[in-house]
């Protein structure tokens, strides 16, 4: 069970991280990405380890660096998007963190809130309207709007501008060490959402 631990703090606006920390999505891009390397010349099993170490990272970046460390040759933009139409694929199987969701529940209505992602805009819009949590972000923030992801700050920071809120008053809901350092690079708090389970 995922237990939220939510500093102290004035905070007046909340930036959630969309995969592994509002909808259980994570091994299902595992799956994508393994099965994408695969047809790209990967031999074998994709790193789990590696492959959460990058989470929140965008997606091209992430195809980059598997390539690299594999040490295999590939064309970047056709391995990103045969990874989002296997993951895609896969969508029924999702289901919500239930405690994130119902925290960001109990604040519709009373601060504002956002979605500050990785993935593709397309993507992560369609993964919260199948879990039917579109209407509680009316801010989405992706890598297509900033110049650089996570860990740089700019996707917080972004997120925080269009939702009128200093980012000292922002909290992020995170999953991933590239987003915890973008929450501490923006000046921003943030709660670990631990939903991987690890044996």
């Amino acid at each position: 069970m995922v237990k939220l631990e939510i500093p102290e703090g004035d905070f007046e606006g909340y930036i959630f991280d969309c995969d592994g920390t509002l909808v259980d999505t994570m091994p299902l891009h595992f799956r994508a990405w393994e099965r994408a390397m695969q047809l790209s010349g990967l031999q074998g099993r994709l790193s789990e380890e590696l492959f959460y170490s990058m989470g929140g990272m965008p997606t091209r970046k992430v195809a980059q660096v598997l390539a690299t460390h594999y040490g295999l040759t590939i064309d970047v933009e056709h391995v990103f998007h045969r990874k989002e139409a296997l993951f895609l694929e896969m969508q029924d199987e999702m289901t919500v963190i239930d405690p994130v969701v119902d925290f960001a529940r109990s604040l519709h209505g009373r601060a504002p809130m956002s979605v500050a992602s990785g993935g593709p805009k397309p993507v992560v819009r369609k993964t919260l309207e199948l879990m039917g949590l579109e209407s509680l972000f009316p801010v989405i923030v992706t890598p297509e709007d900033v110049t650089h992801g996570k860990p740089s700050p700019e996707m917080f920071l972004l997120a925080a501008s269009l939702m009128g809120v200093r980012p000292e008053r922002c909290l992020v809901f995170e999953d991933a060490v590239p987003g915890f350092e973008a929450a501490e690079a923006a000046g921003m708090k943030h709660v670990v959402v631990r939903s991987r389970v690890v044996d």
